[in-house]
């Protein structure tokens, strides 16, 4: 990796955290300057705009969380146990997530759904493909007789985000991971009423 391209990742990264936690509106570039010890000239240097470190830092944050939620559950081969993974790796990290401040996907959308347009596609997006890896997982599943076939991929992939969302935002606002036990129950009975 060059110098150029370190210089790159530590403003992403740095930024990552700043923006998930007080928000774009709430991020000055003088903060992000500040966090990166660089200079002005420095980050610019990277970066054309304010927005340009906003959704390269939105990218990366969900691509973290995406890994780690992938590293657990890419080992696991039968679809009812993978969604099951997924509702435990929330559960484990629904106060203190892998990302400083929260859900990076909840925390843009709720930000740039009347704001930022920019930001606000990329959260459509994000949510876009997590939707169709669950809705993919439930066709799988469907496809070797271990889910119900009458089960609905894509309603099921909408309650599903939306039920485990809600759980991540009551257990951030109260910084307590009890609040998102009883969220993680309901979407391990909807996943268990999933089987044939």
């Amino acid at each position: 990796m060059s110098k150029s391209d370190r210089t790159r990742q530590q403003i992403i990264e740095k930024a990552a955290a700043l923006f998930n936690q007080r928000g774009f509106a709430g991020t000055s570039m003088g903060d992000i300057i500040k966090a990166t010890g660089l200079s002005k000239g420095g980050v610019y240097g990277n970066f054309s705009s304010k927005e340009d470190i906003a959704v390269a830092a939105f990218q990366h944050a969900v691509e973290q969380v995406h890994q780690q939620v992938r590293a657990r559950t890419r080992v696991i081969e039968h679809p009812i146990d993978k969604l099951k993974a997924v509702v435990y790796f929330y559960k484990e990290h629904a106060a203190q997530p892998p990302i400083e401040g929260g859900c990076p996907i909840q925390n843009t959308a709720i930000e740039a759904d009347d704001g930022n347009l920019l930001l606000r596609e990329h959260a459509i997006k994000a949510v876009g493909i997590w939707h169709s890896r669950i809705a993919e997982t439930i066709k799988n599943g469907q496809h070797q007789g271990q889910i119900h076939a009458d089960a609905s991929a894509e309603d099921f992939a909408t309650q599903f985000i939306a039920t485990l969302e809600g759980g991540i935002m009551l257990a951030q606002l109260h910084k307590d991971s009890h609040y998102f036990n009883p969220v993680a129950q309901l979407l391990l009975q909807m996943i268990e009423q999933l089987q044939p």
